[in-house]
């Protein structure tokens, strides 16, 4: 019995490894828009377009971008599952990227308090927020708004703050990063209220 437990090998390398499906090729294809150009060097995409220029990298991704008059296509060689989801991903990314080229983002924000008044002060030419006496508080808190991104307060509706930008990444954050500075701590949130919240997103041309 000694001799036959030398012979055998019990490591688990000798165990059948599943087998993983491959898709020869994944392609996915986006119409570029008039007045809108689009260039691809080493996975760099340059979207131009009437509202300005927007660049990204893809370098973390191997797959194939190549750009024709009217199109883009995402190709992607022998991927599995989770590459194939990043031909999607890229093509999100570039259509938001031409979106903003040409519409433009808008983030709605609104003030909220229930005890305390939120005192809102817009400095440096819409590029910064300060926030005042947040659940009383005597902190001063000061958010810069990413690049591109521009804050006013809305003349129609009372404490309402209006974010627009042409990345949706930078709008996005920008918005996240005052909802953020304004979370309320050791308190029960379903009493305490109190914050700068989205109430609504989408782009320029729709709110006109």
């Amino acid at each position: 019995w000694g001799k036959f437990l030398s012979v055998v090998n019990f490591s688990p390398k000798n165990k059948a490894q599943p087998f993983e499906m491959r898709t020869i090729q994944s392609t996915q294809r986006i119409v570029i828009p008039k007045g809108v150009k689009v260039a691809v060097h080493s996975r760099k995409v340059t979207v131009t377009g009437p509202r300005g220029v927007l660049k990204k990298a893809f370098t973390h991704i191997n797959a194939q971008i190549s750009v024709t008059d009217k199109f883009v296509t995402v190709n992607f060689w022998f991927a599995n599952r989770k590459q194939i989801a990043c031909v999607k991903t890229i093509c999100s990314h570039i259509e938001n990227m031409i979106t903003g080229v040409t519409k433009g983002f808008e983030y709605k924000m609104r003030i909220v308090y229930t005890f305390t008044p939120i005192h809102v002060t817009i400095l440096d030419g819409a590029k910064d927020i300060e926030i005042r006496n947040f659940m009383g508080e005597k902190v001063v808190r000061k958010i810069a708004m990413l690049d591109g991104v521009t804050i006013t307060r809305s003349e129609v509706v009372k404490d309402e703050l209006i974010l627009r930008g042409n990345d949706i990444d930078n709008v996005s954050q920008s918005a996240a990063n005052i909802q953020q500075s304004c979370l309320v701590k050791n308190k029960d949130i379903r009493q305490f209220l109190s914050g700068i919240y989205v109430s609504e997103k989408g782009t320029l041309t729709d709110s006109i």
